[in-house]
C-alpha cells in the first residue's frame, strides 16, 4: 500500500512538470507571436508599400479584432514605452510616438497654423509634399478622377508618416540621383529640413529651388531627412490635397500610425476673397463679374459648389464621430485661431495629446502681435487678429451673395453669418461668426 503510495506520488509530480512543461511552451508560443507580430505592425521597414487596404487574408483577421489589439497596443505603449524613448539605434521609440494632420483647403490659414507645429524641435513637420503628387500624377477626366487621387494621396501620406520619404522620390522631377535632390516644394518651410545634420552647409552656389531660408543648405539628402524624422519624437503634415477625410480612415486603423486629424475651415466668402487675390488666373472670371459685370459660367459656379459640399461631406463625418474616428477629429475655425491663436493652439496640442513647448508660445506671440500687416499674400507673419476680416472690405456683395447661395449648408454648419446688403458685409464691427463648440 505504501509502495503505491509512493509510486502514485511520483506519477502526479511526472504528470505535474510535464503539463507545466507544455504550457510553457504554448505560453512562449503565443508570446513569440506577439512580440514578432505586433512590433512588425509598428516598425515595419521603409519603401514598404503595403497599404491597409491589401493586407492579405490572415491579416484581414487582425484587422476585424483591431479595436482590441489597439488597446492592447496602447497598453504596451503605456506600460514598456514612454514618450521619446530612445533606442540604441539612436532612434526614437515609435511606440510613443504622435502622428498628425493639419487639413485644408487652399487660403484657409494652413499656412500660419500650420507653423504651430513646425516651430515645435520635436515634431518632424513636412509641408505640402503631395504638391509633387499633383503635378506628376494624371487621371483620365471623369467621376473617377478625384477617387483616384484621393488614394494615390493617401497612400503616399501613409509612407511619409512612417518616415519612408523615399516615397516622394517617385515624383520629383528630376528624379534624384543617389536620394540627392535640387528640388523640394517649400523645403524652407519646413525646419526639419532645414536643420543640422539634413541641412549641410553649399561649398557653392546652388540652384535649388524654394531653398531654406535661414541659412544656405546644399540639396536635399533624402537619406539624411529620413533619419532626421526617425530621430524626431512626432510627426505632423500639412496638405491641402486630402479633400475628403473617409480616405484616412485605412491610416487612422493602421496599427503603426497613432494619427490624429485636425481639419482647419474658414468662411468660403473670405476663402474666395483670398483666392482672387494670390490666384488671379485662375479666378479671373470672378475678377470680371466683379469689375465688368460679366456673370461667371456655370462651371466656376459648379466647382464652388463642389468645393463646399466637400468641406461640409468631411466635416460632417468628422463632426459625427464614427468608431473608427473618435477622439482623432478636430475642426477647427480658422477665425478663432487668429482671434486667439494662443488658447487655440494649447487646444491643438491637447488634442494632440502633446505638450506645448516655449518655442511654439514665443513664436505664436511673435507672429501674431505685430502692429505692421504683411503684404505677402503668403506671409504668416501678420496680426491675426486684424488681419482675418479685411476681406470684408474687399469683396464685392453681389459675388458675397453667390457663395452664400452655393455654399450655404456648409456656412451654417460652421457657423458663419450671412449677410442681406454690402452695408452689413463691410461693417467689421457686426461679427459673422456664431459661437460654435465643434
Amino acid at each position: 500500500m505504501r509502495m503505491r503510495s509512493k509510486y502514485a506520488i511520483i506519477l502526479f509530480f511526472v504528470a505535474a512538470l510535464v503539463i507545466i512543461e507544455k504550457e510553457n511552451n504554448i505560453i512562449s508560443r503565443v508570446s513569440d507571436k506577439f512580440t514578432v507580430k505586433l512590433p512588425q505592425l509598428d516598425f515595419l521597414g521603409l519603401n514598404n508599400t503595403i497599404s491597409a487596404r491589401a493586407l492579405s487574408e490572415n491579416d484581414s483577421l487582425l484587422v476585424g479584432t483591431s479595436s482590441a489589439i489597439w488597446q492592447l497596443l496602447k497598453a504596451q505603449r503605456n506600460c514598456t514605452s514612454p514618450q521619446g524613448m530612445t533606442n540604441r539605434d539612436g532612434t526614437k521609440d515609435l511606440m510613443g510616438r504622435k502622428h498628425l494632420i493639419l487639413m485644408a483647403t487652399t487660403r484657409t490659414g494652413s499656412s500660419f497654423v500650420g507653423e504651430f507645429f513646425n516651430q515645435n524641435s520635436d515634431i518632424f513637420y513636412l509641408f505640402e509634399p503631395l504638391w509633387h503628387v499633383e503635378r506628376t500624377v494624371t487621371f483620365e477626366p471623369g467621376g473617377a478622377n478625384a477617387v483616384a487621387s484621393s488614394i494615390v494621396y493617401r497612400d503616399v501620406v501613409q509612407q511619409l508618416m512612417l518616415c519612408d520619404l523615399y516615397a516622394l522620390e517617385n515624383f520629383l522631377i528630376p528624379v534624384p540621383d543617389r536620394h540627392i535632390t535640387g528640388f523640394l516644394f517649400r523645403r524652407g518651410s519646413s525646419k526639419s529640413l532645414c536643420e543640422w545634420p539634413v541641412c549641410t552647409p553649399a561649398k557653392r552656389r546652388v540652384s535649388e529651388r524654394f531653398p531654406c531660408r535661414v541659412q544656405r543648405c546644399g540639396p536635399l539628402n533624402m537619406t539624411l531627412a529620413v533619419e532626421s524624422c526617425l530621430q524626431k519624437q512626432h510627426v505632423a503634415m500639412k496638405t491641402v490635397r486630402i479633400r475628403q477625410l473617409e480616405f484616412l480612415r485605412p491610416l487612422v486603423e493602421d496599427l503603426r500610425i497613432n494619427l490624429k486629424v485636425i481639419q482647419l475651415v474658414r468662411d468660403p466668402r473670405a476663402v474666395l476673397a483670398s483666392r482672387m487675390v494670390a490666384f488671379p488666373g485662375k479666378y479671373d472670371a470672378w475678377k470680371k463679374w466683379a469689375n465688368k459685370g460679366e456673370v461667371p459660367d456655370d462651371e466656376e459656379v459648379g466647382k464652388l459648389r463642389g468645393n463646399c459640399e466637400s468641406l461640409r461631406a468631411s466635416a460632417q463625418l468628422g463632426i459625427s464621430q464614427p468608431p473608427w474616428l473618435k477622439d482623432r477629429y478636430m475642426l477647427m475655425r480658422y477665425e478663432d485661431i487668429a482671434l486667439e491663436p494662443m488658447k487655440k493652439a494649447l487646444e491643438m496640442y491637447q488634442f494632440a495629446g502633446l505638450p506645448i513647448t516655449p518655442e511654439v508660445k514665443k513664436w505664436i506671440y511673435v507672429n501674431t502681435q505685430t502692429s505692421k500687416g504683411s503684404d505677402n499674400v503668403y506671409s504668416t507673419h501678420k496680426n491675426s487678429s486684424a488681419q482675418f476680416e479685411k476681406w470684408r472690405l474687399a469683396l464685392p456683395f453681389k459675388i458675397a451673395a453667390v457663395v452664400q447661395k452655393v455654399c450655404e449648408p456648409v456656412m451654417k454648419l460652421f457657423g458663419y453669418k450671412l449677410v442681406n446688403d454690402a452695408t452689413t458685409l463691410a461693417n467689421r464691427s457686426a461679427s459673422l461668426l456664431e459661437n460654435r463648440n465643434f
